[in-house]
């Protein structure tokens, strides 16, 4: 039996980075169909339900397993070192070079496979800037971890679309439709919902207008995230423009190589290698924490384009909204998060309009002849 999914050829969708490969791929920011999409993203093929279940499982456990792992890694109090007596992870660059490091090795080996050469027709500066902003955006991302929670992290990306939209406008003259603009604002209305919810939760447990300012400052990373986030994806969207010979394994190994670079110097700038070192040697299993991030997002990104290729970007959505859904519960239940009724409310909020979104791209697309 084969899984068609026809309808989803007909409809450009917009081409965004993983936010731990750095590479052109990512879910929510797909509901926004762009002019000129890449040229090297393949058209989706018709798949069998074993092959479905395969990209299915494939993407949930890897992104599931990388979302609880990145918060291990920085809400885990871990033993004590003489350099790091607090027990806390020391340093969210080291987490975001450490996941660069096996990105580019997947990468270097993508572009021998497919094309004999990691050499392409763009400068290795021309994809700096988007190396710089990846980079932000990934180290603003671990850092919040130290002030929200990751249920609201998870939930607070889905607000991209507004800023994408926005430098999506700047850079590459796109237009959006109403509905569009309409979808990004309840989006952000239910987020707002959920992470006042979720602040007030916290400030209720604790009982000290710390917490607040706790998670003032984790808004404001979040908002970081968001803002360099979106930068990098319209950006690369202007690269694939400007040099239409590459793809997706090129923009996989520009940017990774740049942002190696910049992790390593921001890592000997703040002296943060001896204090990273010191700790991993009393915390081995904090290392071993790290190497499974840095797994599961290389093998993420090798199902992302497995699941685009067979299914199409329709398909890709749903699965990584289900995705999000389930690390929200996962995160709640597993790590003991609090969870008010309008923290739910909030949440389906975003996910209701998500889940239309999609609905409404397959319609258009399943429309156009």
């Amino acid at each position: 039996m084969r899984v068609s999914m026809r309808a989803n050829k007909a409809t450009p969708f917009s081409v965004e980075k993983d936010e731990e490969t750095g590479d052109g791929k990512n879910d929510t920011d797909s509901l926004l169909p762009v002019k000129n999409p890449p040229p090297a993203t393949p058209a989706p093929t018709s798949g069998t339900i074993l092959e479905f279940a395969f990209a299915f499982c494939g993407l949930l456990v890897s992104y599931l397993t990388w979302g609880v792992m990145q918060e291990l890694i920085m809400d885990t109090k871990f033993n004590p070192s003489p350099k790091v007596p607090s027990g806390l992870f020391p340093s969210s660059t080291f987490c975001v070079f450490s996941n660069r490091a096996l990105a580019i090795v997947v990468a270097i080996a993508a572009c021998y496979y497919k094309h004999g050469t990691v050499v392409s027709a763009a400068s290795w500066l021309s994809f700096t800037p988007a190396a710089l902003s990846n980079t932000i955006s990934s180290w603003a991302q671990y850092e919040s971890l130290e002030y929200v929670s990751f249920p609201l992290q998870n939930l607070f990306k889905s607000t991209k679309l507004i800023p994408v939209m926005i430098m999506g406008r700047l850079l590459n003259n796109t237009s959006y439709s109403l509905i569009q603009i309409a979808e990004a604002v309840i989006i952000s209305i239910g987020v707002l919902i959920f992470s006042m919810s979720k602040a007030a939760a916290k400030q209720e447990a604790v009982g000290s207008s710390t917490m607040f300012e706790s998670s003032v400052q984790g808004i404001l990373l979040l908002g970081v995230y968001i803002v360099s986030d979106s930068f990098t994806s319209q950006y690369q969207t202007s690269v694939y423009k400007k040099y239409g010979k590459i793809d997706q394994f090129h923009m996989m190994f520009g940017v990774n190589l740049s942002a190696i670079c910049i992790t390593t110097i921001a890592l000997i700038v703040s002296g943060e290698i001896p204090i990273v070192v010191d700790f991993l040697m009393y915390n081995p299993m904090a290392l071993l924490y790290n190497v499974i991030t840095a797994i599961c997002s290389a093998t993420g990104q090798l199902f992302i384009y497995y699941t685009i290729k067979k299914f199409g970007p329709v398909v890709f959505t749903i699965i990584m909204t289900t995705r999000q859904i389930l690390s929200m519960v996962i995160s709640t239940i597993y790590f003991n998060h609090p969870m008010r009724a309008s923290s739910i409310l909030g949440a389906c909020i975003v996910f209701i309009t998500v889940f239309h979104s999609i609905h409404r791209q397959f319609m258009q697309s399943k429309a156009t002849p």
